[in-house]
């Protein structure tokens, strides 16, 4: 019995060992197989990194405002007889806009004119008397008086049917008038605006710490919501004298040139003020940045190792990288990549270094330093 149970443990135990060996053989064969497979190359796009002219700009939001602009009115009381303008139309200095009714000015000015007429007279009589010693100097004197007030009568009336004569103070674009033949007006009762808009300025607020990039002459460039196509050129011609103490920005105005009159005072515009250029920016594509907290990073292509059968392939090594400035779809690189440098450009999530990677440049992101995207 004893000697029947010793050659059955014998013969479960050379079992095992003959079970745990196939195994070992199954285990070591898949695992000599795995350290052959090698997984399929990533899909990605890639680019050259090239040193570029970068014109920095200077973007804020600024509005626009009439080198002159006025509320025409009138500053005297009276009734409209003439409208010489029309809405929405351009008028030059000095151009009759409106006319009040001065029918008892004329009269009064005539009257005076008159007056006058007889004080030069009755001056004259006694010029050629005095001269003969035929009368006293001081009728002469009161002569000369009563011609001078007289003058001054004429001059009087001339200046009162003046300001019932309304005409643009400046060249200018009126805009909708606010009177109709026949209407009364108040002092001060508004006849249209009036806004000189070639050139027009361009106001807008300058963070205090940038203020060292602003100066008077620099370049600007002027874009508005409505008005697609136009890039509008101007310089800035005043910087004001303080700091605002609520928003710690200081105002600038530029001057623009507006031959076509599209911008108009009261526009919110983009104001891109020109820095100095830079040389040597080694500019990628956004795409190709791998943002993180522990550091950004992009992934630059190199030749892979030469396989078994010869051949040489692609792979990826991550690079840590300083950002700099941006402009539209790129991003400027201070220090990690170099001009003549292979970065993805597209893919980047699916990376980690010595990935061995294909290049596919069918398709690939945009790279456009002023892109004009669609609205959505």
């Amino acid at each position: 019995m004893a000697k029947r149970m010793i050659i059955m443990l014998a013969a479960f135990f050379l079992l095992v060992a003959a079970l745990a060996g196939f195994k070992f053989l199954q285990v070591k064969a898949a695992m000599a197989m795995g350290a052959k497979f090698a997984p399929p190359p990533a899909a990605v796009t890639s680019s050259i990194a090239k040193a570029q002219t970068w014109q920095p700009v200077l973007s804020v939001v600024g509005s626009m405002r009439a080198v002159n602009g006025v509320l025409v009115s009138t500053d005297l009381a009276g009734i409209v007889a003439q409208i010489s303008f029309e809405s929405g139309r351009e008028v030059k200095k000095g151009d009759l806009l409106v006319k009040l009714d001065t029918r008892q000015e004329d009269a009064q000015l005539h009257s005076a004119q008159a007056r006058r007429e007889l004080a030069r007279v009755s001056l004259d009589r006694e010029r050629d008397l005095i001269a003969k010693n035929a009368v006293a100097q001081s009728d002469y004197d009161s002569a000369q008086s009563e011609f001078r007030q007289a003058d001054a009568a004429v001059e009087e009336a001339q200046a009162l049917i003046a300001r019932k004569t309304i005409v643009a103070p400046f060249d200018g674009l009126a805009g909708i008038r606010q009177v109709d033949l026949g209407q009364y007006l108040n002092v001060g009762s508004t006849i249209a605006p009036l806004q000189s808009i070639d050139p027009i300025y361009v106001e807008f607020g300058i963070p205090q710490q940038d203020i060292d990039q602003v100066a008077a002459g620099k370049k600007l460039r002027v874009r508005a919501d409505g008005i697609e196509g136009h890039e509008f050129e101007g310089e800035i011609t005043a910087i004001d004298s303080k700091v605002d103490e609520a928003t710690r920005n200081v105002t600038v105005q530029g001057t623009v040139q507006n031959p076509d009159h599209l911008l108009r005072p009261g526009m919110y515009v983009n104001v891109d003020v020109l820095l100095p250029e830079q040389q040597g920016v080694v500019a990628i594509p956004a795409t190709a940045i791998n943002y993180a907290p522990y550091g950004d990073s992009v992934f630059i292509v190199k030749d892979a190792d030469p396989a078994p059968d010869g051949t040489r392939g692609k792979e990826v090594v991550q690079q840590f990288v300083k950002l700099g400035a941006s402009r539209g779809d790129q991003v400027a690189i201070l220090s990690g990549v170099k001009p003549g440098d292979e970065v993805v450009t597209s893919g980047v999530f699916k990376l980690r270094s010595h990935v061995p990677v294909m290049i596919n440049n069918s398709v690939q992101p945009d790279e456009n330093p002023n892109p004009n995207p669609p609205d959505t």
